[in-house]
């Protein structure tokens, strides 16, 4: 393109960041990347009675674990800030009287509301298409008002006069914002200036085909960032939410998506949020994360979910966390995957203990303890051998004592593969399990 790409994200802080928002941040930050352009921040925080610190502080984390950095806004300036509308006004105040000395507002109730010309606008839509809207009719389309009796603003207006200033050459937003651009676009002629490209994406839907809102589990941000997420996982999979590469491929780096990224390849259809192939994804990152990455990510969230790991050795966590690497998709499971290692006080499934700690398992278990415990070097490959060697013995296939064996020594049928666990836990606790475990039966 010839002139500068300027896109914005600008979220209001009046509650947490929704995964649509993360999603417009997305796309208008993949769009500036592709074209060397500029992602500009801007905060909407007229409504100074819903904004909440809490609410900002969400935006800027969340835009910041996604990983999209902006290039002006609130903490890093530029040329044409402030960023933060309620640090404006002087601005919308000059802009509301060249609109009053051109005849273009009158005074309704305290209330100044912009005099509509009474027209159709056509909206040529970069992914809706060209839409041809017709507001003749005062009656669907009243004049707006742009300033309350209270003197605060009005989004249509501000929204306008902050895309002008800061120069936006392309407005990338939902769909659910399409039906303000006509009005958007008549307060712009107002002004004798040239409207920016619109670009309006498909909203994001529930499997059920319902709106993603607030109160639906996974629709803030946040609820990724503490569920053991990895970002680049969750910013792949919102690309995939109303944009396609055209080749069906699912997992894509960023560097490439920025390479191919295009507007046109927006599709018109609501994109549908389907959390399964999102944790699907995220196991698939995850298992490209080397042994240090892991460990880090593991670490952390094992201790923030109240896991103690300071009574054991570093050796020890590192060992046993290994075995976990490559078999859970988010870090969020990994506290019921591997809890087991970092506490000897754990409950025995009841559906699993039901069906193993049985009285024919018990001298099989019996048996097993005493094949362990005579081994000389208890590494995976002996415990492995000892239990196979056992089976042969009682007549009996492996799983016949291998899922006992994991009861009782993990508390669960679910886990790390067996003969490494063991030899990870250690001979002397194996055995004090197993010992517990029988006295159950």
């Amino acid at each position: 393109m010839s002139f500068e790409v300027r896109v914005r994200f600008a979220p209001s802080p009046t509650g947490y960041l929704h995964i649509g928002g993360a999603r417009t941040a997305l796309f208008n930050w993949l769009f500036a990347r592709h074209h060397d352009g500029k992602f500009v921040l801007r905060i909407e925080d007229t409504d100074m009675k819903r904004n909440t610190e809490e609410a900002m502080a969400a935006i800027y984390e969340g835009l910041g674990w996604l990983g999209l950095n902006w290039d002006e806004g609130p903490h890093i300036g530029g040329d044409f800030g402030p960023y933060l509308q309620s640090e404006r006004t002087e601005l919308y105040e000059r802009y509301l009287k060249k609109l009053q000395d051109t005849g273009h507002i009158f005074e309704d109730q305290g209330a100044q509301r912009f005099r509509s010309p009474r027209e159709h606008v056509i909206v040529d839509d970069i992914v809706a298409g060209r839409i041809d809207f017709d507001l003749s009719n005062p009656a669907t389309h009243p004049d707006m008002t742009i300033r309350r009796p209270d003197g605060s603003w009005i989004f249509h207006f501000v929204n306008v006069i902050d895309d002008l200033e800061m120069k936006i050459s392309h407005v990338i937003r939902g769909e659910d914002h399409l039906s303000n651009t006509p009005k958007h676009i008549e307060i712009i002629r107002a002004l004798g200036a040239t409207p920016p490209h619109y670009a309006h994406i498909p909203l994001i839907l529930n499997r059920d085909g319902s709106k993603m809102s607030k109160r639906d589990e996974g629709a803030r941000v946040e609820y990724y960032m503490r569920r053991g997420y990895l970002p680049a996982a969750v910013r792949n999979y919102l690309c995939l939410l109303g944009w396609s590469p055209k080749d069906n491929r699912e997992k894509l780096d960023l560097d490439e998506i920025i390479r191919i990224f295009e507007l046109k390849n927006i599709g018109r259809s609501s994109a549908t949020f389907d959390p399964d192939k999102l944790h699907w994804l995220n196991g698939e990152y995850a298992r490209e994360l080397s042994d240090d990455e892991f460990y880090k990510l593991a670490v952390a969230r094992l201790k923030s979910s109240g896991v103690k790991l300071d009574n054991f050795s570093e050796q020890y966590v590192h060992a046993a966390l290994q075995t976990c690497q490559g078999k859970i998709n988010t870090f969020d499971e990994l506290p019921a995957y591997c809890g087991f290692y970092f506490t000897d006080d754990f409950d025995y499934d009841p559906q699993s203990a039901a069906k193993h700690f049985t009285p024919e398992n018990k001298p099989r278990l019996k048996a097993i303890r005493d094949a362990l415990s005579s081994l000389e070097k208890f590494a995976a490959v002996e415990i492995e051998t000892a239990l196979k060697s056992t089976a042969a013995k009682l007549c009996v296939k492996l799983g016949a004592i291998v899922h006992p064996t994991r009861l009782a020594a993990t508390g669960s049928n679910v886990g790390p593969s067996l003969y490494h666990l063991l030899e990870v836990l250690g001979k002397e606790k194996v055995l004090t399990r197993i010992d517990r475990a029988l006295a159950t039966f």
